[in-house]
This record gives C-alpha cells, structure tokens and sequence, in this order.
C-alpha cells in the first residue's frame, strides 16, 4: 500500500507536524533550488519596492521538494498572512469565493494539488486573477443577475505534481511560473543535518550523507528517513547516528543505496519480466502491479527516470541497460 512507503515523496498525516517544526522560515534558511531562490528573492524585492502583491506563481515538480514550504516563505517574505486550501477541497464555486472574498490586502491564497480544481470552479478564479473581481449570481431563473465583487489585492500561489493537467487558461494567468528540481546529495545532507539539530538526534557527517544518497533526491523522504533512523539508533546504538548505524536501519526498512524500495523493484521486474522490457503502457503496468496509473506517473516514474532505470517513449516505457545491471539481469540487448 502506497501510504505505507518510507520513501515516497507524498504527504502522510505524521509528516504534518515534523513539517511544521523543521519547515524554513525565510529563502535564506530554504536549502537547494537555487535557481528557483534567486529568481523569487527579486520578485519579492520588486514587488515590495512597488508596495504591491507579488505577481501569481505556479511551483511545480514530484512531491516532497518543498513546494508548500516556498508558499510559506513567499508569504513571510512578503510580510503578509496565508490562506491554504488545496484542489480536491474547493468543491463549489461558493467555496472559492468565500475564501477570496475573506482576503487581506496582498495575502498569499495557497492552492496545493491546483490541477484537481473542479472546472466550475476553476473558472471563478479567471476574473479573479486577472482583474481583482468575481462574478457571483443572485436569484434564480428569470429574476437572477450576476454581481461583480472587488476583490483586495492578492497572490494565488498554486503547486502542482502535474503542470500537464492544468488548463491553458489558468497556466497563463500566472506571472511566475517555476519547476523545482530533486536535490543534491550534497544539498540533501546539509537538510538531514539541520534536521537533526532540531530533533535533537547526535549524527556524524558521512551519516547523514547515508541517508541523504538514499532519499531519492527529496527533502520530505530525507526527514522521513531520519526520523527512522532515529529511533532505531535510540534503541540499538546510544542515539547516535553512524553510516553504519545508517546502513543497518535502512537496510532493515529496506531502502537500498538507490533509495528504492520493494515497490519500485517489482515495478522494473514486472517490466523486464512480463513485458521483456518494454515498451508498456502505463495503464497496463498499473494492473499488472495493482496501483493507480496516476500514482506510478507521480509518485514512482519521476526518480526512476531521474536514475535513468526507465524511460518513456511514444510506444509506452521502456528498462534500461543500467536497470537491468541494478536487477542483475541479463541485458537482451547486450546479447
């Protein structure tokens, strides 16, 4: 069961406090993404100069690298509060305008999972965005009128696991538009590090590098697996955080050195084995597996991609050479 995976980058109801605790407060606290960093640092400066609200702005890329957390910081930046809500939640259009109607001047409105706003819905936000203004219908039948309410000045920060899915409409009413990228090793151990400090948990460096090569390039799995490795260092090694220490806990999780799991395993036998190697739709993957389509799209097939195990072509997916070496496979190809 997906919930289940140390390593998957989605949120899990125990992560929400240790979110909360070890989320940076400012873009001088917020590690990696530099690029995404340098960019928001002038917008904010900008935007700040003119006493205006920042411009919208889209943060997309796989789960767990720190999108919610920038909205956060956009926020604290700006000097202004957040209003957070996700796609899934806004079932009406009476819902989204109760919340833009209750904004503060230049508040950030931070919609997590935007691609699964219902169309309906989504199309109060044109107006809103664009002009300041929604359009909301009184009455019914012939007697109905449609009211046009101003709105204070804000800023709709929306994250996204799957930029595809968003309408062209809305993706062009945002100014800044940003992908975030999985992170470094090198970037992954200073995170593993501050973590510790704030938990509490004693770690040497090439610890913390053990378990930053094993979190899949995301700081949610980096924390995750810390918190992991914490308590199995509390109860078998003084509460200290060895590369040993590391290696024998997460081999007990069964995390390898690539930080793949179980899972991901039998999604690239499964390829290799049922399918010679591909390619194979990803809906036929799916049952062959038993997870959803959009779960193996999001969740499985970005860092698998990023290993370069799996690569997708017009006719399906397709193993690689160096994911048959990892599976200690024969590589038909080769032969």
């Amino acid at each position: 069961m997906e919930m289940e995976r140390l390593i998957s980058g989605l949120k899990r109801p125990e992560d929400l406090d240790l979110d909360l605790t070890l989320r940076p407060r400012s873009l001088a606290e917020y590690i990696g993404q530099e690029k995404v960093k340098q960019q928001m640092e002038l917008f904010i400066t900008a935007a700040k100069q003119r006493r205006e609200a920042l411009d919208h702005v889209l943060l997309y890329g796989p789960p767990g690298l720190g999108k919610t957390s920038l909205a956060y910081i956009i926020a604290n930046e700006m000097g202004v509060g957040i209003h957070t809500t996700s796609g899934p939640a806004i079932e009406r259009q009476g819902d989204l305008v109760a919340i833009l109607t209750n904004l503060e001047p230049k508040d950030v409105l931070f919609i997590d999972e935007i691609h699964r706003l219902n169309r309906t819905v989504e199309e109060i936000l044109y107006p809103a965005m664009e002009d300041g203004v929604v359009d909301i219908i009184i009455g019914k039948g012939p007697g109905a009128r449609s009211v046009r309410l101003e709105l204070p000045e804000f800023t709709l920060v929306g994250a996204t696991t799957r930029a595809g899915m968003l309408t062209g409409p809305l993706r062009d009413r945002f100014g800044v538009i940003n992908r975030l990228e999985f992170y470094t090793t090198s970037e992954l151990k200073v995170i593993v590090e501050r973590s510790a400090r704030i938990i509490g948990v004693k770690i040497d460096e090439a610890g913390a590098v053990e378990i930053a090569k094993r979190a899949r390039g995301t700081p949610r799995v980096a924390n995750r697996l810390l918190r992991r490795v914490r308590d199995f260092a509390q109860v078998k090694a003084d509460n200290y955080i060895t590369q040993a220490v590391a290696q024998e806990a997460l081999t007990l999780f069964e995390v390898d050195q690539y930080g793949l799991d179980h899972i991901d395993r039998k999604l690239l036998t499964t390829i290799v084995q049922v399918f010679n190697g591909g390619p194979v739709g990803i809906d036929t993957i799916a049952a062959a597996i038993s997870e959803e389509a959009a779960t193996i799209e999001d969740v499985y097939e970005p860092y698998l991609l990023q290993l370069g195990f799996l690569q997708r072509t017009s006719r399906g997916r397709v193993v690689t050479h160096l994911a048959y070496q990892y599976l200690g496979i024969p590589c038909p190809h080769e032969q």
